[in-house]
């Protein structure tokens, strides 16, 4: 069902048991719901810039998964739902707060079917590792308060990591082989952090404190190690999440009209169309060759391949990967200035720093991690993760094949310049207080997602880098791989998709490097649903925009349609479509 079928038929399912609410409770019922949520994640809280709640420090807490406090979640979730359904008329709210009621209901379901279905608290331990992590380098990092102050709340949350520990040997029943890994390996980022990077940084006068405090959490993250290989590696489950429960969370979680098998076909169709597109340019890039047989598979793939890796050739070392990024990140951001494709925040507060080591399982090239909503002044972060020195020279190569001179401008522009910066830096303008929030600590995946590759493409089609075929060939080699995603996230999670299968569909048919592939391969492993998002977000932001000019007619102008479109937040796209023209998505 459509975002928009849903916003019609709401006030039909809802009436009867409701009372006539203003929008100035909406409002406040919005505000409690964000905030009250973050008080269950202390975690999630300082990375929200919201600091005490009701009295209580949250910097200096680590989420409670005890039994008493997974109940506590459980309760919060059930009493919304039947706040919602008994306080609101959905009929006398506007259109942006029917779109925030949209964002809480969909909130509610994954809560609730996480908690309840899924369970990843059960099965999952690079959800403890990557939560104690987080823990302690936001403080770190995020100049909220003093560094003396943010290394007391450090030094907090590092004396309560061994209950969490405890609590998290004593949910996990079992886990998927790869998941065990994972955590394995974030965990080593975790014990360095703490043992290398915390400790370098700890002020003198806090020094005794923090190392006496680093003694106990070491050995209960050590034992926890130790723990997951000897005992929970012997009781293992699979990773796939299985189609029914995969449907229940794809249509929480992507909020689109399309289920899961017509998604995947309109993905299995779309691999066709980029792949022939390919062959047009590989083409015209070398005129000397002879086009191939029409339907001959091999033919269309040696010949994009070679242009592929004759365009390969210019790239960084591993020595100049980041100085390069900065360069990109530089020039991508004079060309949108330059070119006005969209108004640019005036805020200066991006910094491109390597991803932490403790989230390189599922960021294994690079990321975005947003300035706090409550305090957008704060550090914004494009994450990139550096090619390890211990690698062999061949993985190296793989990685600075795909991520080459284009490739890396391509990952530059989708993770900051225009694409995720830029939007995140657009939603912490959203008023009220109550709105910015909830659309930001709950925005919706596909907006996300599909904003920054649509804006990627939106540069292409502008003249960036002008209008280099070699740049467009490689965009349209990353098109692949987000089509590819969806295919994979699909296929893998509910109908059986082999390794092997997996494998062959990125690196023949979508022409990706071996080392991305298996990347790729076992972050469609650790996560559900998300790989998605990109398809199905880029897209419906392409439906969006012809309904958007259809609807201006002669007035049309897109910086002008981009500025409407990013203010609103991560709103899901059928909803946003009808704040900006007044129809559901789609609507003719």
């Amino acid at each position: 069902m459509s975002a928009g079928a849903l916003w019609l038929l709401l006030p039909v399912l809802l009436a009867g048991c409701r009372s006539s609410s203003r929008p100035g409770d909406f409002d406040r019922l919005v505000e409690e719901f964000v905030f009250g949520s973050l008080a269950l994640s202390p975690v999630a809280a300082t990375g929200a810039g919201y600091h005490v709640h009701e009295g209580v420090r949250m910097d200096e807490l680590l989420d409670d998964y005890s039994p008493a406090g997974l109940e506590r979640r459980r309760n919060f979730y059930r009493r919304f739902a039947e706040r919602l359904r008994a306080e609101v008329a959905l009929e006398s709210l506007s259109p942006q707060q029917q779109a925030d009621y949209e964002i809480l209901e969909n909130q509610i379901a994954l809560a609730l079917l996480e908690l309840d279905v899924i369970r990843e608290w059960r099965h999952n331990p690079t959800l403890y590792v990557e939560l104690i992590g987080t823990a302690l380098f936001d403080p770190l990092v995020r100049e909220y308060a003093s560094k003396r102050e943010r290394f007391r709340h450090i030094i907090a949350r590092l004396g309560r990591v061994p209950t969490l520990v405890e609590q998290a040997k004593a949910n996990l029943e079992s886990a998927p082989e790869i998941w065990v890994d994972v955590a394995r390996q974030e965990n080593e980022g975790n014990l360095a952090l703490i043992d290398r990077t915390l400790r370098e940084a700890v002020p003198a006068e806090l020094r005794s404190l923090y190392d006496q405090t680093a003694i106990t959490a070491l050995a209960a993250l050590k034992d926890f190690s130790k723990w997951l290989e000897s005992d929970l590696a012997r009781r293992g489950r699979t990773w796939r999440l299985g189609r029914q429960q995969y449907a229940r969370k794809f249509r929480h979680t992507l909020v689109t009209d399309l289920a899961p098998e017509a998604v995947l076909a309109e993905a299995e169709a779309a691999l066709e169309t980029v792949r022939e597109e390919m062959l047009r340019i590989a083409l015209a890039l070398e005129p000397r060759r002879s086009p191939p047989a029409k339907g001959d598979r091999a033919a269309l793939n040696r010949i994009v391949s070679e242009t592929l890796n004759r365009i390969a050739v210019r790239r960084s070392s591993p020595e100049t990967y980041f100085a390069d990024a900065r360069r990109d990140l530089e020039e991508a951001t004079r060309f949108v200035a330059e070119r006005k494709l969209v108004p640019l925040p005036s805020r200066d507060n991006l910094q491109l720093i390597e991803t932490p080591e403790f989230m390189r399982g599922i960021y294994a090239v690079g990321g975005f991690n947003p300035a706090p909503a409550l305090e957008p002044h704060l550090g914004a972060y494009y994450w990139l993760t550096p090619i390890p020195a211990d690698w062999p020279r061949e993985r190296i190569d793989s990685k600075l094949r795909e991520y080459n001179f284009y490739g890396l401008k391509l990952l530059t522009l989708h993770e900051a310049m225009p694409g995720h910066w830029v939007q995140f830096e657009y939603a912490n303008r959203i008023r009220p207080e109550s709105r910015r929030l909830v659309r930001a600590v709950f925005g919706n995946g596909p907006y996300i997602e599909g904003w920054a590759i649509y804006a990627t493409e939106a540069m292409l089609d502008a003249g960036y880098l002008d209008g280099s075929l070699e740049l467009r060939l490689t965009f349209l080699k990353q098109q692949l791989r987000m089509i590819a995603n969806a295919i994979l996230d699909i296929r893998l999670h509910t109908m059986g998709m082999s390794d092997e299968e997996a494998l062959e569909l990125m690196t023949r048919d979508a022409f990706q490097e071996t080392e991305e592939a298996a990347a790729k391969l076992r972050r469609a492993k650790l996560s559900s649903c998300q790989l998605a998002t990109y398809f199905v977000g880029w897209r419906d932001w392409r439906r969006l925009r012809e309904q958007y000019r259809r609807s201006k007619g002669a007035a049309f102008d897109a910086a002008e349609f981009h500025r409407a479109a990013l203010e609103q937040g991560a709103v899901p796209l059928g909803v946003l479509a009808r704040i900006l023209t007044g129809e559901p998505l789609g609507a003719r």
